[in-house]
């Protein structure tokens, strides 16, 4: 028997996971980690009501914050499957514009607010899936592909839509999405909380989540035991597509239009949470949870900028800075972790 065909090189049955001593360490660094993000947020909570107590601790601007995080959060599930995997996707915002635009147009809207759905979903899914096709098997850089895909997406949008906000009926099923409250809470975020639900159990309690570990951790010991790196890769770029389709009915809703300006720096906003959230750029490890976590904190900063009157420059500033610490953190951890 072979050496690529021993029982031990089977890193799927496991999904790569570490021996017990092993996991357990991690399964404790991972906690510590959800524990400091949970302070982060607390303490982002507290200048809120310091600063802004008359907006910030109201009803109107909770639903605000809920309401910007479900866009970009859906996009950041799909966006941490694809890290953890190894890849790297820029262009989750133009797709998510594209599906948009393409979803609004005169000849989709024809055919009612459930072909406008599936419209958006198709288009995202296999803008993604041409992704992962160039990636997996045309062996380019995901950097390169998906930078090429954000040019290209947002250019179709433009040239699809003409440079011009298409509007929706503001009465419509997918407006509704927005205007639509269950418990005070607008139905688009409880859609957002069904993704995160559905991508925690398909990265924690199925084969393709332990694959996609295996693939991230280590692409050549993954194909030993015979996963399909390729067609994995290819499943995660459209998976991560899928959430930008999602993500496009979501930004519908609240804004009642399709535009090619959808989802302007979205991809920052989705990468930096993953990242906060404590998944490797390198891939192999991290959490759905850290990843909202995340998203969170970079959409209280938001909302704290905006209520303290703050200018956008200063507001990118601050989130670049963040990754640059969240990322030096990372590196400092694997260090200490190395033999």
């Amino acid at each position: 028997m072979s050496d690529a065909r021993r029982p031990s090189a089977a890193v799927p049955e496991t999904g790569g996971a570490a021996p017990p001593p092993a996991r357990a360490t991690l399964n404790s660094l991972t906690g510590a980690r959800h524990l400091g993000l949970l302070v982060a947020l607390g303490l982002l909570v507290v200048v809120g009501l310091v600063t802004r107590p008359e907006n910030f601790a109201t009803a109107s601007n909770l639903v605000s914050i809920l309401s910007l995080a479900a866009t970009i959060g859906v996009i950041t599930v799909g966006a941490t499957f694809v890290i953890i995997g190894g890849g790297i996707d820029l262009s989750v915002g133009a797709i998510m514009a594209l599906a948009s635009v393409w979803a609004t147009t005169v000849a989709t809207q024809e055919f009612g607010p459930v072909v406008m759905a599936v419209c958006a979903i198709l288009v995202g899914t296999g803008t993604g899936l041409v992704n992962g096709l160039l990636i997996a098997y045309g062996r380019l850089v995901p950097f390169i592909a998906t930078l090429a895909m954000l040019v290209a997406a947002r250019g179709l949008a433009q040239r699809m839509s003409d440079r011009k906000t298409q509007l929706i009926d503001g009465e419509g099923a997918i407006a509704a999405l927005s205007t639509t409250r269950i418990l005070g809470i607008p139905l688009l975020v409880y859609i957002f909380a069904l993704v995160v639900v559905l991508g925690w159990i398909l990265l924690n309690r199925t084969t393709f989540g332990r694959r996609t570990y295996a693939v991230g951790g280590n692409p050549e010991a993954a194909r030993l035991a015979g996963i399909d790196v390729r067609r994995h890769t290819m499943l995660l770029y459209a998976l991560s597509g899928l959430c930008c389709g999602i993500a496009a009915i979501l930004i519908m809703a609240r804004t009642t239009t399709g535009s090619s300006t959808h989802g302007d720096l979205y991809e920052l906003d989705a990468i930096a949470a993953v990242i906060i959230g404590g998944t490797l750029l390198t891939g192999g490890r991290g959490t759905i949870i850290g990843s909202i976590l995340g998203l969170l904190i970079f959409t209280l900063i938001t909302n704290l900028f905006i209520l303290n009157g703050l200018n956008t420059s200063d507001q990118l500033i601050a989130k670049g800075l963040i990754i640059v610490v969240a990322v030096l953190l990372q590196r400092r951890n694997l260090k200490e972790r190395a033999p």
